[in-house]
Formats: C-alpha cells, structure tokens, sequence
C-alpha cells in the first residue's frame, strides 16, 4: 500500500502528525488557542524503576447516533496500550469527578487534580456510514494547559482499532519522547496439537494479539518469518519439499514463490536488507554452512563468508552497511560482525555461554540475542562493539528477539518445561521492566515485528 508518514521530533513533547492514504486511517491536526508546545509532562525512560504516570481517559464522546459502543471501544484500546507499556497507569472511569460531556467544554483541571490525573485524554468519535472520524486531545492537568494541537483520524469502520492504536502513539511519544510502536504487526508461527506432533503455520496479528489472520495452511512445518521494511513482504523457511527452502510471501494476496538455490542444500535463515530488495541467508551444502546476500529480483547470489565453521541468522544494520551473525568459529557459538559485502569479521560477544540469534536494533545502538549460560536461556542487549551486556530474562527456553519499531520493546518466544510445555510469545522492555504475555489464539513461536503502519 502507498502511504505517507511524517514524525516531527523538534520538541521533546513534538507534535506527532501521520498522513496515510487510501483506505488507512488519516490524521489532521487542528490548533486549539491553549495549546502548550512544550510543557513540563514528561516520563524520563531510565534503567530505574519508574512509578507510572497516572493519566485518565473519559469514555469517548459520540458525535454521532449509534456511534457509542464505538467511542466506548476505542477509549478502551488507548488506555490498554497505554498501561501495558507499564509506563502509564489508567485511573478508573468510576473514580472521575468531572463528567466529559462534549469534546469541546473547556477542562475542569481542578477535578482531574483531585484525582491525582497527571495526564487527561479527552476524544470524540463519530461514524457515518462505514466511515469513522475519531478526534482527541491531550492534557497536563497539572499545568493546565494542552499539550500540542488535537488529532483527528479518519478511515473505514473496520479500522477502527487501527486509529485508537493512533492516538495512543500520539499520546505515548509526547508524553515519553520515544517513537510509536502500538500502530504495527507482528508474523509469528501459530502452533497447534501435542508437542510432539506440533502443526505449525503463518499468521500475523496487530501487535497485541488482536486481528489475526492465518497465511499458510499447517501441511508443512514453517520457520522464522521475517517482515520486509515495508511491512508487505514476509521471508520465512518451509519443508514443503521435505528439505528448508526460502519463499517470499505478498501479505495483502497471501501469493508466495520460492526463491531459487541451488539442487541438493538447504537455506534458511533469511532476513531483508533495509532497501527490501537483497536478503541474506543461510545456506549448507556439502556438509557446510556459510552466509549468503541474494538480490530477490534476479536471484543472483553472492556467498559472503567461507568458514568451515557453522554461520548464520544474519540480520543487517539499519544503515545497511553491516551484518551481524552467529558462528562457532571461534569453538563455541558467538556473535560477530562482518561489512555488507563480506570479509573478516570480529567477533562482539565474550561472555560466559553461548550466543546466538543476533538482531539489530532499528535505532542502530544495540544488538538483542539469546544466550544460553549454566542452564538457562536470556534474551539480552549489548552495544555494536558488544559491551554493555545486558540480560533482559531467564527461564527454561526464551529465544528468537525481534525489535519494535521504535526500538524500545523486544518480542520473544518462551517455552514451558515438561512434556506438556508449550510455546508463547512475551515482550519486555530493553530495561528488563514490564515482562508479559502477549495475546494469541494459541501457542506462538519465531515473532517478527513489522515497520509502523
């Protein structure tokens, strides 16, 4: 899909303004004379323990007949994304003293105070048809003064959840100075039966479980999707043919073609490069396995490391220039580093375990890994130059991170113990705060987060 999308970060508590075409949600903003570009709200993200920001969220006004199940829906989503985040904490409809009756009364702020409301977001909802416009505006109550201009979002009714995930981001990057992430997907492997019989097939859902959609069917094991820059194009591994081979799949048709490698290997592993035109992968033949870059137009390849040790889950830098990887080169599994186009790589992980699974973070400042050590698996973050490690969990099995779009949150697997054990997808934070569960209709597995929407 074509679309447009501008972030302006100028100010710590910036304007945040989206313009996406076609059938997706599009936001205008309109000028309020209280507006306060700048203010003093605002959540510091340390490696601290941080209370949450207490913020309340009057139910939606609704503009329109039948449009309050609606507004009721849409306030309910903001304030959950919002909250999970664990930076935020919503105070309950019932404990309000001011009664929001239309969007465009002026703010009471001495009630909100009394309820200790640092943050007040106020919205408006109204539908027409199979379209829907959803409007709001965002309060420091103890300031008194509006933070930025308004938002409204338009779309189709059936996006709905899509625009409260909107004003959430909105909301979340003035508040907090980081990027937005609640507007984004996620292409993980649903699992269903026992585990030793395990039917596994592609599915993708918002980023907090809702909306799935299934891709494939579960006549073949399937591995490690991987969403393009773009967010249409998913790389993920299949032993449809009894042996691992590479497809690309189109998201919007579920149209999916196999890329060519050579009679007789296998290749998995595959991840895009920032310009979504060149993947790199794993392939073994003749007993080895080494690193290859492919263009998906021609498929014309390029081996980029040739080691009789074992190489692979590549992942690019975000500028494109570089390619972390994982090889037990060295005797034991580390993480390295090598340029784009090959040659001698150096090593960045020297601690005590194994490392593997390596990704880089859309910001560029750190790689997410898995490690196992004494027993255990971590998912952990560590500088390019591989100091500052950092272990973010630990438990019988987590594995396989993927990044959220503005690079502050990692999705995982987590498998129980036991004969009965059973894989699920967590988040947590890059501090190793705000550890949970993320909704699936069943056991997940191999998450890959998409670009935002």
């Amino acid at each position: 899909m074509t679309k447009v999308l501008t972030h302006s970060v100028t100010r710590p508590l910036a304007l945040f303004a989206a313009a996406l075409c076609l059938s997706l949600p599009l936001a205008v903003p309109f000028a309020t004379p209280a507006a306060a570009q700048d203010g003093p709200l605002r959540i510091e993200i340390t490696e601290g323990v941080i209370e949450p920001l207490p913020f309340a969220a009057p139910v939606f006004e609704a503009e329109t007949s039948g449009s309050a199940e609606l507004a009721a829906q849409i306030t309910q989503v903001v304030a959950d994304d919002l909250t999970g985040t664990g930076l935020f904490r919503a105070i309950p409809q019932e404990a309000h003293i001011a009664r929001v009756t239309s969007f465009a009364s002026p703010v009471q702020y001495a009630d909100w105070k009394a309820i200790n409301a640092q943050a007040l977001i106020t919205g408006a909802v109204a539908v027409t048809g199979d379209r829907v416009n959803v409007k709001f505006r965002l309060y420091d109550v103890f300031s008194g003064a509006e933070m930025g201009d308004g938002l409204q979002f338009s779309g189709t009714t059936a996006g709905w959840r899509r625009m409260a995930h909107k004003v959430a981001d909105a909301v979340y990057s003035r508040i907090t100075g980081e990027g937005p992430y609640f507007d984004s997907r996620v292409v993980h492997v649903a699992e269903t039966g026992p585990k030793n019989d395990r039917r596994k097939r592609l599915a993708i859902m918002d980023y907090d479980g809702a909306n799935v959609q299934y891709l494939t069917d579960s006549s073949s094991i399937v591995l490690a999707p991987r969403f393009s820059p773009t967010g249409d194009r998913v790389l993920y591994t299949s032993y449809e043919t009894g042996f691992p081979k590479i497809y690309v799949l189109d998201v919007a048709s579920v149209n999916r073609r196999t890329l060519n490698t050579p009679e007789g290997t296998m290749s998995f592993a595959p991840r895009f490069a920032p310009n979504g035109q060149t993947i790199v992968y794993s392939l073994t033949q003749g007993g080895n396995t080494d690193i290859f870059s492919m263009d998906i137009a021609s498929g014309a390849s390029t081996r980029l490391t040739s080691a009789p040790s074992i190489e692979t889950a590549p992942s690019f830098s975000p500028d494109g220039s570089r390619i972390v990887f994982e090889s037990d080169r060295s005797g034991s599994q580390q993480l390295y580093i090598m340029p784009v186009g090959g040659g001698e790589p150096t090593r960045i992980s020297f601690g005590q375990g194994r490392y593997g699974t390596p990704v880089w973070s859309p910001r560029g400042d750190l790689i997410a890994f898995t490690k196992q050590s004494k027993g255990r698996f971590h998912i952990g973050v560590m500088r390019t130059d591989g100091s500052e490690e950092r272990l973010l969990t630990a438990s019988f099995l987590d594995e396989g991170p993927t990044w959220a779009p503005n690079g502050r949150v990692i999705m995982f697997t987590r498998e129980t113990q036991g004969a009965a054990g059973e894989a699920a997808l967590y988040s947590v934070d890059i501090s190793g705060r705000n550890l949970k569960r993320v909704r699936t209709e069943g056991a997940a597995s191999d998450p890959s987060w998409s670009p935002l929407q």
